[in-house]
């Protein structure tokens, strides 16, 4: 009997996760054909880009079934299911999800370090005319590996003192029960990049996206009829300028430099106008103009989880400060010392099933998709130098590339930030035990926390695997406060920059892309 509840609950569970996995595929696909280039569209890299986007969401999908499998592990009544009261299909179960875990951040690493990088350079050698495909797979892959090779140096060099100082512990930690130690340490190493990707991009994007939705677009006819008066405006500035030489005197150096800046932006306006008269036509910008209370309602929710969002983590945050042992243990906590709202609410809907893994779930696509909004306003940034713009039909490869691989990165720090937000929760989902009573019949049903039996309650493998170095635990409590102060001054940011044009990113002077070329719908 047993046996049978557990394989009709595998095989829908498999139902489920196959219908997951093709709606990722489907919006993988639609997304990056969105933003594709039309002119620059090439069948290596849209693989590659669609490939690498589905990995980062169905990585970051992992942690919702990590805590449901321990959580339907047990009753609602503290008690073990017939088919999970047996240690060992328990420990089958955990060391599955662990090796899942293994799994996709391996694929994530050959990803970040080989496989997107060879994509991105045998794009690059494309415009060889001269080269042949062998040359250029051959270019490629020196090419990667010298990236590889450079990556790893760095590495190791930003991680000489870790090592130097804390490799014993590290290594006695790695010999334990969940092993894999150099793949281990690599991902955590990793991972500290993702977490920089996720305070400058997620943080932008959590407070970007709301007030996007919130503020709109500006009028099209609006638009048309001031872009009609900058053209006058500097037609009659180019007239002026050629009126000087009517009487073949020539044009002083000083003019002629106006002249060609004043023709370069007239093609802009010029270009401009035609995209405006496009937008105005388009039956998009009429249903969007319908949509616009929903899109104000929709910008209202997000911006309040936003800000739930930030009291969890200031609050989180603030508890490890007070109550853990400080730089030396990694600000490592075991339970919650004070009220967490989102950790309470996770808690209170459990009850009601499936409410808390539908809201757990939300929250993990939520910083997805801000860090995929954070990347698309803000572009590909090198420091200073923007690298290239994510923009609708006009983003080249590269840029796809790009947008990937901060996505896989910002995945790596995804389940961190998520039990920074709800620590009790992720560590041990919905589980309850049984406290025997003294003089009843009946036992009491409590909520596993850190006080526990622990063979009453399993921990996620995400909590085990976050902690298995406390000097990375370290870095990422500091990264948390970092992640506060960006989200504010990204805030503030948008609030102050006025309503986006309703061809934002379509036509810009200092286009650094060279897919920018008229489309016709």
């Amino acid at each position: 009997m047993a046996a049978q509840s557990f394989l009709s609950e595998s095989v829908l569970g498999w139902s489920i996760f196959s219908i997951v996995l093709l709606a990722i595929l489907a919006f993988c696909w639609i997304y990056i054909r969105k933003f594709q280039s039309r002119q620059e569209s090439e069948v290596v890299s849209t693989i590659t880009a669609i490939c690498a986007l589905a990995i980062a969401l169905i990585t970051s999908a992992l942690l919702p079934v990590d805590i449901f499998l321990v959580s339907f592990m047990k009753h609602p009544n503290g008690t073990y299911k017939e088919w999970a009261a047996n240690n060992e299909t328990r420990e089958q179960i955990e060391n599955t999800v662990l090796h899942g875990y293994y799994t996709l951040y391996s694929i994530i690493l050959f990803c970040v370090f080989l496989w997107i990088p060879f994509v991105y350079f045998y794009y690059e050698e494309q415009d060889d005319d001269n080269m042949n495909k062998c040359s250029q797979v051959k270019n490629a892959l020196k090419y990667t590996v010298g990236f590889a090779i450079v990556c790893v140096v760095l590495l190791l060099i930003g991680t000489r003192q870790v090592i130097g100082v804390w490799i014993h512990h590290c290594v006695e930690l790695m010999k334990g029960e969940y092993g894999l130690p150099a793949l281990a340490f690599s991902i955590s190493s990793l991972t500290l990049i993702g977490m920089l990707a996720v305070i400058t991009y997620t943080a932008y994007g959590m407070s970007v996206m709301p007030l996007n939705l919130i503020k709109g677009t500006r009028s099209v006819m609006y638009e048309r009829l001031e872009n009609t008066e900058d053209i006058d405006d500097v037609e009659h500035q180019i007239e002026r300028l050629k009126s000087k030489c009517q009487d073949g005197r020539p044009l002083s150096s000083r003019d002629r430099h106006n002249l060609q800046e004043l023709e370069s932006k007239l093609q802009v306006l010029q270009r401009r106008g035609r995209h405006l008269e496009i937008a105005e036509r388009n039956c998009c910008t009429k249903v969007g103009s319908a949509l616009r209370p929903i899109k104000i309602l929709l910008g209202i929710v997000f911006i309040l989880v936003a800000l739930l969002f930030i009291i969890a983590l200031f609050i989180s945050n603030l508890d490890k400060a007070l109550h853990s042992a400080g730089i030396s243990s990694g600000f490592i906590i075991f339970g919650t010392n004070l009220t967490n709202p989102l950790n309470e609410l996770l808690l209170v809907l459990q009850p009601v099933f499936p409410l808390d893994y539908i809201l757990i779930t939300v929250i993990t696509m939520y910083f997805v998709f801000t860090s995929m909004a954070g990347i698309r306003n803000m572009g590909i940034w090198f420091f200073w130098i923007r690298l290239y713009k994510i923009r609708p039909k006009r983003t080249r490869p590269q840029a796809l590339l790009f947008l990937c691989m901060i996505l896989l990165l910002i995945v790596l720090h995804t389940s961190y930030m998520i039990y920074s937000l709800a620590p009790q929760y992720v560590m041990y989902g919905s589980q309850k035990y049984l406290i025997p009573s003294g003089n009843t019949t009946t036992d009491t049903t409590r909520t596993c926390d850190a006080d526990a039996p622990e063979d009453q309650c399993t921990m996620t493998r995400t909590y085990l695997f976050l902690h298995k170095f406390w000097f990375f635990s370290t870095i990422y409590y500091f990264g948390n406060w970092a992640f506060i102060g960006a989200f504010l001054i990204g805030l503030v940011v948008s609030c102050c920059r006025g309503k986006k044009s309703v061809i934002e990113g379509e036509v810009e002077a200092d286009d650094s892309d060279i897919s920018d070329d008229e489309y016709v719908h």
